[in-house]
């Protein structure tokens, strides 16, 4: 008896380890019927299956896109980890904007890869893509010019550049704008596609030293040897003028009513080269009149010639 009792419990777990493999096989046979479900099946014209979305396939790009995105960061840090901060966020600005071109590229590897036609996916949303590409033309220059900015470093923060007649000390460069503030202390904002498609002036990019002038105009019949002189002494006076490279006149051409001068010298500040300038003109005016050298206005003589008849 008590032979057969040990039989009949052998017997018992072995049919207990049978259903529980059964059970096992049965909830990966779901699992399996699960990830070939299909969600979305592809047909031609004809009424052909083309292609098929399952779950499966939509776990895989998933899985590749986070797998993409760890990547991405990983290399992220890796080239940025001795780069100085400013060019830190630049590198930064133009990951951002090129990592999602790396994950359309992804995704259409994947489609590709599991036999999903892409070159359909464009064709129908190519009236889409066409519409809102003319719709953001504009802001697609605007990134582009932004890359090229940042990449060929023309335009650095704390710049002085001249842009279509207006002048501003560069505070900040984006993706899309570039803030700046005039001379008034008003904030600039420059969208970058205008420069490619204007002359840009950087005014300190050979350095923060600037070369600046101030025109004037003397009365025919002058000493223009002492309308040189006085010049040079009021460029000199100003503390702001450099000494070195020296201050220069140059007599620039015979006018309709004067004889026009022009003084150069350079100052540490062209931002801020209006104040010089406005005390230069200051003590030309004052030299001028101890001196007795006239500044003349623009005259016209009129003649009138009576008819004799």
């Amino acid at each position: 008896m008590i032979q057969e009792s040990k039989v009949a419990d052998k017997i018992e777990k072995e049919v207990e380890k049978v259903s529980d493999v059964i059970t096992e096989s049965s909830i990966w046979e779901k699992f399996i019927e699960l990830l070939n479900y299909k969600i979305y099946t592809f047909t031609d014209d004809k009424g052909l299956t083309t292609s098929v979305i399952k779950v499966k396939y939509v776990l895989l790009i998933i899985l590749v896109l986070l797998l993409t995105t760890i990547v991405l960061r990983l290399v992220r840090k890796v080239v940025t980890r001795h780069m100085p901060d400013d060019d830190k966020a630049k590198f930064t600005t133009v990951f951002s904007f090129a990592r999602w071109f790396i994950y359309i590229i992804v995704f259409l590897v994947i489609l590709d890869s599991i036999n999903i036609d892409v070159t359909a996916i464009f064709a129908a949303s190519a009236a889409l893509l066409i519409g809102v590409g003319l719709a953001l033309q504009t802001l697609f220059q605007d990134i582009i010019s932004g890359i090229f900015i940042l990449v060929d470093q023309s335009v650095h923060v704390g710049d002085i550049i001249e842009l279509d007649g207006k002048v501003g000390r560069v505070e900040e460069i984006k993706l899309r704008t570039t803030r700046a503030v005039t001379i008034d202390d008003k904030v600039l904002i420059i969208p970058n596609h205008l420069y490619l498609t204007n002359s840009l002036y950087n005014w300190t990019q050979n350095g923060t030293s600037t070369r600046e002038g101030v025109d004037v105009g003397v009365a025919y019949g002058s000493d223009v040897q002492l309308v040189k002189k006085l010049l040079l002494e009021a460029a000199t006076s100003i503390p702001n003028v450099f000494k070195f490279p020296e201050p220069a006149v140059t007599f620039t051409d015979f006018g309709d009513s004067a004889l026009n001068f022009r003084v150069t010298f350079t100052i540490d500040d062209s931002f801020n080269a209006r104040i010089p300038k406005s005390e230069i003109r200051f003590e030309i005016d004052r030299l001028f009149r101890e001196n007795n050298i006239t500044i003349p206005f623009p005259q016209r003589d009129i003649h009138i010639i009576k008819d004799s008849k």
